[in-house]
């Protein structure tokens, strides 16, 4: 059977798995599965969504040696040409986009992710670690004794966000814009948290766009010439100081307030959910607390914070035996990579003590996630306490996603112990 690019009279239209609706009813994973089986370089539709136009359509990969030949071949398959997510941006607003460190390729890619890694430091991160802890416990605590909540709006939303204002350094008066932005960018498909900004004839504005994002640069620009007058021992401060300056350090700022909140964001309540949908492994944790690494991993696996990423094709190319032209999209699924079975045995069973577990939850390649040691030790320190200052939790209605194709997110996660 195959299910190719639609323009081929034979082909066998694939599963729609582009639509951010399908991912709001959940991870369409059996969908994913005929995929990998029958067609692991398919031809998606972009149809038009609510009010956001349609596009020309992209090849989505699926099976994990192909997402990882893609993300690993930056030379073949480019973040710069069109950009990191499904939706081509506007034509005007590429050059400036490609200022962020995520779309680049070498070697601006190189220069600037050397840049940045002097400053993004593990010894930067780890010292912030007893900060990160008592945050938990305090979040934690805060709901221990009603014996309900909703993890995501009462603990999980303020957590990372809070981790990264200490890091960058934003005051606490300003810390309540770091939320407002990611809800922005990564909401913008969702009824309850899109922002819809329209330009003066009334068209729909991308999100990720200079426009939308204005205030946020803005901010960005201000908070640097406070650090350059004020330095402190935070991250904006090293970033001045090494002489990162422009649209670089705005776009920079964007990459650590929008990626680096919303992975933990989205990570710390699938890795609950995971934990309450399977409680002999969630017993098993609570009764060996020392498993917890391997079981973060699992939980990466199972519940990745990033559904996608988007590149381009530099050159014409083949993939799984699958012709691509130059300037097709292709976009790579870990979540559909990370149940694999051609790498994962048993993928569909959730087990605390997966070893090994080459999960693509933070990516491959030079755009190996810069956050990742960082997102891992706020995962840690907060299922430590979680699991100290709870009793067993379980579900006290039905979790609700965010509607995307892009972070794999929980917008409410009720819980009752």
């Amino acid at each position: 059977m195959s299910l190719s690019k639609g323009n081929d009279p034979a082909s066998v239209k694939a599963p729609d798995v582009f639509d951010p609706q399908v991912f709001a009813r959940g991870v369409p994973h059996d969908e994913l599965r005929r995929l990998r089986d029958q067609a692991p370089v398919s031809w998606q539709d972009e149809h038009e969504v609510q009010d956001w136009p349609g596009g020309p359509g992209y090849w989505a990969v699926t099976r994990h040696a192909d997402v990882k030949h893609v993300l690993r071949t930056p030379e073949v398959f480019s973040s710069s040409l069109g950009a990191t997510q499904i939706r081509d941006p506007e034509p005007d607003d590429l050059a400036f986009i490609r200022r962020m460190m995520l779309n680049m390729d070498a070697p601006e890619h190189n220069r600037l992710r050397k840049l940045a890694g002097a400053v993004f430091t593990r010894r930067r991160l780890e010292r912030s670690a007893e900060q990160i802890r008592e945050r938990a416990r305090g979040l934690i605590g805060a709901v221990a004794a009603s014996g309900e909540c909703d993890l995501t709006t009462e603990v999980t939303d303020d957590f990372p966000l809070l981790n990264l204002a200490d890091l960058l350094g934003v005051p606490a008066e300003d810390r309540g814009l770091l939320l407002k932005w990611t809800n922005r960018v990564i909401g913008y498909q969702d009824p309850e948290h899109a922002e819809v900004m329209r330009d003066a004839a009334g068209k729909p504005v991308n999100p990720r766009s200079p426009a939308a994002l204005k205030d946020m640069f803005e901010y960005a620009r201000q908070l640097a010439d406070h650090k350059r007058a004020h330095p402190g021992d935070d991250l904006m401060s090293a970033l001045v100081e090494a002489s990162l300056d422009g649209p670089e350090l705005e776009m920079f700022f964007f990459l650590v307030v929008i990626a680096g909140n919303d992975t933990v964001r989205s990570a710390l309540p699938g890795g609950v959910l995971a934990l309450v949908e399977h409680p002999a492994e969630y017993r098993r944790l609570r009764a060996s607390p020392s498993l917890l690494g391997t079981a973060i991993e699992e939980m990466l696996r199972w519940h990745p914070p990033v559904l996608t990423f988007r590149r381009t094709a530099s050159q014409d190319t083949a993939l799984a035996g699958t012709p691509i032209r130059a300037g097709d999209k292709v976009v790579v699924y870990h979540v559909s990579a990370n149940y694999d079975e051609r790498v994962f045995p048993d993928p569909d069973h959730f087990d605390i003590t997966r070893t090994p577990n080459e999960h693509l939850a933070f990516g491959q390649g030079p755009h190996l996630c810069l956050g990742a040691h960082f997102g891992r030790l706020q995962m840690r320190i907060f299922f430590e306490e979680f699991l100290a200052l709870l009793p067993e939790v379980t579900l006290s209605a039905a979790p609700t996603r965010l509607t995307s194709n892009f972070i794999n997110g929980l917008t409410h996660l009720p819980l009752r112990w």
